[in-house]
């Protein structure tokens, strides 16, 4: 039996707390490996060991914590494959997407080191006629826990390491109890100088200490609300900051001018793809009544295509991360069905090993159903008619949540409307895409602290105002 050990000072550590759980294969059912529950002693030995190497990393000239960050991008880029069989293995995501996905979190810690040679760390923010000279420096923040959930292990850590490392802070890496494979094989393929990543193992064991941890002075955290708002109270107890990235039932709004077949088979993919485990899946679906039949009929049609299997190359359905998980999607169908709704395709458990459920597509939906009002994160279509594209806007926006949105429009006077969305993003004609300048922040229940592009390296950053007199020869600064 694989039994996965902290690191910590750049080497494997044993835990305090001399109990193990089990890893499991949602595919098959077996146990792959096993890791430390975790324990308070194991968070502090973390956190101690980003302090102590903080103030020389922080040191560091920015060029030189770069060619640190390049050299990761560059091995990693040599082991796609390794990370992908290993998120595979942990919680049942198809090789090739794991892969695709990978790549991207790849990309993104390219592109913030370019936008970290261009950020204003040191900044002559002097205003024209004002006596002396006034400089803005942005300091690192210290130790920062970074607490990544089980769909996107590898992407989420890759996606929000290049500004906190570029910045000179020292991370603490939590990832999910349910998929830590990945994470701790990143880990060791950074080869980055002792206690300036550190990985924590474990579950809210480990997890709740870390976020309570007084020098811990930023907590970046994507997961459940529940959690996420026990995060945010450790903070604040602090007087510490956090992003939270929370839960979504993000909306797709289907106005009457559509591409249908198009339109069906894009809605089908944001909503079952990785079998709905995604915090952007399409989760309410609004579909103006005039091309309504058509388009439920299209999208019955592509859920058929998403098959389920236990193929790791395949393109399908994989199974969900746990039973625990599929536990939730069914008790969400059973209540919408019990309620009224009625399933078109899918909605019955297998009868095979794995924590598979089939893509599911249901009609007939009403505001006070589960599904309508709660984060599903499975392979279920719920759709909804509505009479107009304003009826979906008010519809779309009776929720808590707010992470993201889809569009498909090509209606001038709808589109825009679009920016009465109540979502951090909004995608308009086409889900999941975007550009390299993109910042957005969770409305409601969704999370809160902007991220992306410079509001990453602001996030990770403390403004500090050198204010020196007309008298005082500024010094060179070094970044």
């Amino acid at each position: 039996m694989k039994r996965l050990r902290n690191i910590i000072d750049g080497t494997p550590a044993e835990a305090a707390n001399p109990q193990w759980r089990d890893v499991v294969n949602p595919a098959t059912e077996r146990v792959v490996a096993q890791i430390p529950v975790g324990s308070a002693a194991d968070a502090a030995a973390a956190v101690e060991s980003a302090r102590r190497a903080h103030p020389a990393w922080a040191r560091l000239d920015l060029a030189d914590r770069l060619a640190h960050l390049s050299r990761i991008a560059d091995n990693l880029e040599r082991h796609v494959r390794e990370l992908a069989e290993l998120e595979n293995e942990e919680m049942g995501k198809p090789i090739p997407l794991a892969e695709q996905f990978i790549a991207g979190g790849i990309a993104a810690l390219r592109h913030n080191i370019e936008r970290a040679r261009s950020y204003p760390f040191i900044a002559d923010v002097t205003a024209p006629g004002e006596s002396g000279r006034t400089i803005v420096v942005r300091e690192p923040v210290g130790v920062v826990g970074l607490i990544v959930p089980w769909n996107f292990t590898v992407t989420s850590i890759l996606g929000a390491l290049g500004p906190l490392l570029a910045a000179g802070n020292t991370v603490v890496i939590k990832p999910s109890e349910k998929a830590p494979l990945s994470a701790a094989r990143l880990i060791e393929l950074f080869e980055l100088p002792p206690g300036v990543t550190n990985l924590l193992l474990g579950d809210a064991r480990a997890g709740k200490p870390l976020a309570e941890h007084k020098d811990v002075k930023l907590l970046h955290f994507t997961g459940s609300v529940e959690a996420g708002r026990s995060v945010g109270t450790a903070a604040a107890a602090r007087i510490q900051r956090a992003v939270l990235e929370l839960g979504g039932n993000d909306p797709v709004l289907v106005d009457a001018d559509v591409d249908v077949a198009a339109t069906a088979k894009a809605v089908a993919t944001s909503t079952f793809i990785n079998s709905g485990q995604i915090c952007t899946s399409s989760e309410r679906i609004y579909v103006h009544r005039a091309v309504a039949d058509e388009f439920i009929a299209a999208l019955v049609a592509e859920a058929k295509t998403w098959t389920m299997s236990d193929n790791p190359y395949a393109q399908g359905l994989g199974p969900l991360v746990d039973d625990t998980q599929r536990a939730i999607v069914r008790a969400h169908v059973r209540d919408a069905v019990d309620r009224g709704a009625t399933v078109l395709c899918g909605g019955e458990q297998p009868d095979r090993p794995g924590y598979f459920y089939p893509a599911t597509v249901l009609t007939g939906l009403t505001s006070d159903m589960r599904i309508m009002k709660e984060e599903t994160f499975g392979p279920v279509a719920p759709v909804t008619v509505v009479d107009s594209f304003a009826d979906a806007i008010d519809l779309a926006n009776a929720t808590s949540f707010g992470l993201a949105a889809t569009v498909y429009s090509s209606n001038p006077e709808n589109l825009r409307r679009c920016t009465e969305i109540n979502a951090a993003l909004v995608w308009i004609n086409e889900w999941q895409h975007g550009g390299v300048n993109t910042i957005h922040e969770p409305w409601g229940l969704s999370g809160m602290g902007a991220s992306g592009a410079a509001a990453s390296f602001d996030a990770a950053t403390r403004p500090m105002s050198m204010l020196y007199s007309s008298t005082t020869n500024v010094p060179s600064a070094r970044i």
